[in-house]
């Protein structure tokens, strides 16, 4: 049997997904950057980020001229199926997926979290404690 082309260009990670990814790595991330690793248009992100303010998964803060982005804590995934799982654990897994792991450096690979390249709190880079988890995303 002959490999069948898939039907259409898909993958399990969104790019809502991606662009929190990017924030939490760098909470002064600008649209431009978003747009391009995603490989997306800037309006196309900036709509995403729209979203996702407009959800409760982020603020953005004027600094300057920069946007200043903090992930809220303690949301929640949307569909009910993870309804009672936050976002964290998700996003710092995929943080944590920028080096391979023939390429890791011996801090990367460490178990305290004190040394973690990604905060597995959100609130850790935003320097707030986390907030009502009844928050439905």
């Amino acid at each position: 049997m002959e490999p069948t082309e898939p039907r259409s260009s898909w993958t399990f990670v969104t790019h809502h997904a991606r662009i929190l990814v990017m924030i939490l790595r760098d909470p002064e991330t600008r649209l431009r950057d978003m747009a391009e690793a995603c490989g997306l248009t800037e309006r196309a992100a900036q709509a995403i980020v729209t979203d996702l303010e407009n959800a409760g998964y982020l603020t953005r803060t004027r600094h300057g001229r920069r946007n200043h982005y903090r992930i809220t804590p303690g949301t929640r995934f949307r569909h009910p199926a993870e309804g009672p799982h936050e976002i964290a654990d998700l996003l710092n897994l995929l943080a944590g997926l920028d080096t391979p792991p023939d390429e890791e450096t011996p801090s990367s690979t460490s178990t305290d979290p004190s040394t973690s390249t990604a905060p597995s709190d959100p609130s850790a880079t935003t320097g707030t404690r986390p907030g009502p988890t009844g928050t439905h995303a």
